[in-house]
């Protein structure tokens, strides 16, 4: 596995920098050209924004002036109105005066009467205007447009809101010569709205009489309103800027086309859902101010349908909907000059860019393969390097093996070994003695010769186990735990340790002796933690096999406490070990990791809280994955 790594990183260093300089180059012109799109659709839309900005400001600027002139006009409404009532009651006080001064001869019933008569006829205000005379016990001189009433009191008169008018202008006109007056009159159309009239009247001295005159605002506001519409149907500003009003019943009081004037904007059917676009336009006015989007059937200087954004705002004391729009159409346009120069734009740098891509690749290249023959060298070196590592490392592992299997071999001999020392020395002595029976002498060379046996099956076994084997082999796993059970199985049962074995037999195929030297490691590891614990403690291993999905899990696992947190990460690696001064060379465990990933294999560890046999234990647990793969062979 390691080499075929190996041999892949060689070809990766080889086609590497060829791949990875035309990579560059697609990928430089790929985000050249997606770069200038995004560009243009980014500023596409910022010429799209920029343009309703400006031209939202200008229509809302158009708006608020005109809205701001209508203000001032009414402002001015009731300045303007006293100031006309003012100058008709001079007219009418200097009629009368002059009468009175130019009839010396008559009588001051005479010149009266000539003062009725002359001012009875008298209008001004469009006809709207004309004169009343009281007297100050509030009876009727002159009231033209009901001369019938002329000679009744009006001295307990109320207008609509109850004051009253005839008591109020006496108690006025008594503080002052002249005095302004307000009341409140029913509207003849809509009885519900009270009108508000301004008057004024003045004292005529001479007369015992005051004079005086009035008009309803909203009248003279009309006037006023005609001026003012007038003025906004001349304004203009860009192609096809200008004012509309409509009021709050949906005519339109102003707009470009003359025929709309007068006539219900609903019915005119100037836009697409006209009724929705008039009814959501009227609820932003009334709210304050707004824009809103909508499609009017025909542009004014065409026959198009067009989307036109509008700003209105509402004059409330009016019910008035100012309002002022622009058109799509005017935009797309401004928009298509702009993307025309873009894609000149872009013409230009994408040829800037092939140019300046070629000329990186041809770059890249000369660096590419200079650093590749760098990177050659270094590898070739490092693997020199590794090689060598990896063989001192090797031999070490030999050499630390060797003599784990002297210790074995010396615990498996030591019996026998003693046995034939016993027959051989008893039978020695017999002999010395002259006593030497057949029978003890037959016995004593059968028992020699079965040690013999045993200590020549024994190195069979060891010199089986460590002679070199690559190819797999077919096996069932628990006869391979038994062997290496026989094999080093003397030491653990010397120092005290029970080795507990379960699970099914399992046949696999894999490397056989490769698996028996990683059990071996994992059993001596175990042991080496186990043999530190006092001597009354029950010293225990398991070994468990088990097969999940398509895998065999082998699990080794002791009593000895566990492996500290601190330490597990590094238990696999080389040289690391936790025993003290040369008891350890560190390689069991990562000569155990490199085989278990030659045999694509994996092994993990952790730590095991466990109950057996009543008792609490904890340990460190060792899990061998192995793929299983099973040949379909027939049992014989």
């Amino acid at each position: 596995m390691i080499f075929e790594n190996e041999k892949k990183l060689l070809k990766i260093i080889k086609y590497a920098p060829t791949i990875f300089v035309l990579s560059i180059t697609i990928f430089i012109l790929a985000i050249s050209f997606f770069e200038n799109k995004k560009k243009f659709e980014k500023d596409k839309e910022k010429i799209r924004f920029e343009y309703i900005q400006r031209n939202e400001e200008i229509i809302k600027q158009r708006v608020y002036e005109v809205y701001d002139y209508i203000k001032r006009e009414q402002e001015s409404t009731e300045l303007e109105l006293k100031k006309t009532l003012k100058e008709a009651i001079d007219t009418a006080y200097n009629i009368a005066d002059n009468m009175y001064k130019n009839n010396p001869d008559k009588n001051i019933d005479e010149i009266k009467k000539l003062v009725v008569d002359a001012l009875r006829n008298v209008q001004f205000n469009s006809g709207r205007g004309y004169y009343f005379i009281y007297d100050n016990s509030g009876k009727n001189i002159l009231l033209p447009h009901n001369k019938e009433l002329e000679g009744n009191f009006f001295w307990n008169h109320q207008d609509a809101k109850g004051s009253y008018i005839i008591k109020d202008m006496t108690a006025l006109l008594s503080k002052s010569n002249e005095a302004f007056y307000e009341w409140y009159w029913y509207n003849p159309i809509n009885p519900d709205v009270q009108r508000k009239k301004i008057g004024l009247v003045r004292n005529l001295e001479q007369f015992g009489w005051f004079i005086g005159t009035g008009e309803y605002l909203e009248d003279f506001e009309k006037q006023v309103q005609e001026k003012v519409l007038r003025n906004i149907k001349e304004i203009r500003f860009g192609n096809n800027g200008y004012i509309f009003i409509i009021n709050y019943d949906s005519i339109y009081l102003s707009h470009i086309k003359k025929e709309f004037i007068g006539q219900n904007a609903i019915k005119n059917n100037d836009t697409v859902e006209i009724r929705k676009v008039i009814e959501d336009l009227m609820e932003i006015s009334k709210k304050g101010e707004g824009f809103y989007s909508y499609i009017q059937n025909k542009k004014p200087d065409n026959e198009l349908s067009i989307k036109k954004i509008s700003f209105v705002k509402g004059l409330d004391n009016w019910s008035w909907m100012i309002g002022s729009g622009f058109y799509e159409d005017d935009m797309e346009k401004a928009i298509n000059d702009k993307k025309e120069e873009l894609n000149e734009e872009f013409k230009e740098y994408l040829f800037k860019t092939i140019m300046f891509t070629f000329s990186l690749i041809i770059f890249l290249l000369i660096i590419s393969i200079y650093f590749t023959e760098i990177l050659q060298r270094k590898f070739k070196k490092y693997q020199y390097e590794k090689n060598k590592q990896q063989n001192i490392i090797a031999q070490q592992s030999k050499m630390a093996a060797l003599g784990e299997m002297i210790g074995h071999i010396a615990h498996q001999w030591r019996q026998p070994l003693s046995s034939i020392s016993t027959s051989s020395t008893g039978m020695k002595l017999q002999k010395e003695m002259n006593i030497l029976e057949d029978d003890f002498l037959i016995k004593g060379l059968e028992q020699i010769n079965k040690s013999v046996q045993y200590l020549s099956t024994t190195i069979d076994d060891f010199r089986n186990f460590y002679k070199p084997n690559k190819n797999k082999s077919e096996f069932k796993i628990l006869d391979i735990i038994d062997k290496v059970i026989n094999l080093i199985g003397s030491q653990f049962i010397s120092n005290g340790i029970k080795i507990v074995k379960s699970g099914d037999n399992i046949k696999i195929n894999t490397y056989e002796n490769e698996l028996i030297q990683i059990i071996i490691n994992l059993l001596n590891n175990a042991r080496d933690e186990l043999v530190k614990k006092d001597l009354d403690y029950e010293k225990l291993i398991f070994i468990n096999v088990l097969k999940k999905e398509k895998n065999i899990i082998l699990e080794i696992k002791d009593n000895a406490g566990g492996i500290p947190e601190e330490i597990k990460d590094k238990i696999f690696k080389a040289y690391f070990t936790t025993k003290k001064d040369n008891e350890g060379t560190g390689l069991g465990l990562y000569m155990s990791s490199q085989i278990v990933e030659n045999m694509d294999a994996k092994i993990e560890v952790s730590n095991d809280n466990y109950e057996f046999e009543g008792k609490n234990y904890t340990g460190a647990l060792f899990r061998i994955i192995i793929p299983l793969v099973i040949k379909k062979t027939k049992e014989k």
